[in-house]
């Protein structure tokens, strides 16, 4: 939807909901130029506990939000909202979902106040061709959009949609998905990807110095440098199709749920784009932090 057909939108709108209809428009014209082309991010978000600890994986999550342009709306895709079909939040004021449990009573007390965006929730539904996308009023921010989005806009002051997994869907079908969201982009919007490359529960292992300490099985290890391999070569093909390569990548990701955000925000990728990894390690023995921005 353009400026014009907003404004003409907001006529219709009782006062209330035309204010808000106003204020995300300004934002959306004043933080970005119409020609600006805003970055996507992956981001490996590991344990629930990055969000309230103070680690080399969150203060480099803090770095890219200082880094990159400040964003009038952020799209995410986590890991942790699977549905049978493709739905939006659509609310005002999302809520804080602590979607886990055994974590100290620290991480339950985190209150992310973000608000939501009706107008990213309608353009998003506009773009998308391939499916039929709902809009959503009950699911709000769960922990692999707010864990991250705590460091990268500790002020809560942009707003957030998640967009969910469907899936019904095959990784193809993710990867096509993501590709009509490309306008979003030139519109102010950061799209983030939020899972883990390399994420396998039945191989985990604590190393002794906890959670976060560099440690990995040599097939985690192997997967996340084959990973990084056919990012860097743009290699979609055998991404999507990422089970038939080898061993160690059918290890990688047992369920799609993790793997999935990557494959949002690599479809995404422009030729004019910059890649750039940050967080690149394994913990824990099967999962992968490594992230990547891409820029123009």
């Amino acid at each position: 939807m353009n400026r014009r057909n907003i404004l003409k939108a907001l006529a219709l709108l009782p006062l209330s909901a035309a204010a808000m209809k106003l204020k995300e428009l300004r934002l959306l014209t004043d933080l970005m130029p119409a020609t600006q082309v805003m970055p996507v991010l992956f981001v490996g978000h590991g344990s629930p506990m990055n969000a309230i600890e103070d680690n080399d994986f969150n203060r480099q999550w803090r770095k890219i939000g200082a880094s990159i342009p400040k964003p009038a709306a952020v799209l995410c895709v986590s890991a942790h909202w699977e549905t049978k079909g493709t739905f939006v939040t659509a609310m005002e004021q999302p809520r804080t979902i602590h979607d886990f449990g055994g974590f100290p009573k620290a991480l339950f007390d985190v209150d992310y106040k973000a608000p939501g965006s009706i107008w990213l929730a309608n353009e998003t539904q506009q773009l998308v061709k391939s499916a039929s996308l709902g809009m959503d009023e009950s699911w709000s921010l769960d922990h692999g959009a707010w864990s991250v989005m705590k460091h990268l806009y500790p002020e809560a002051d942009v707003p957030v949609i998640q967009m969910s997994l469907d899936v019904k869907g095959d990784t193809r079908y993710h990867y096509n998905l993501a590709r009509e969201l490309a306008a979003l982009r030139r519109k102010g919007v950061l799209i983030v990807g939020s899972g883990n490359m390399v994420h396998n529960f039945s191989y985990m292992q604590m190393p002794s110095g906890g959670f976060n300490v560099p440690f990995g099985h040599d097939w985690a290890l192997e997967a996340n440098e084959t990973f990084k391999k056919l990012i860097h070569e743009n290699d979609a093909e055998a991404l999507i199709n990422f089970k038939q390569y080898s061993t160690a990548l059918k290890l990688s990701a047992p369920t799609p749920d993790h793997y999935l955000p990557m494959i949002y925000a690599l479809a995404l990728r422009e030729k004019t784009d910059n890649l750039s990894f940050f967080n690149d390690a394994v913990v824990g023995g099967s999962f992968s932090m490594t992230s990547f921005v891409l820029s123009s």
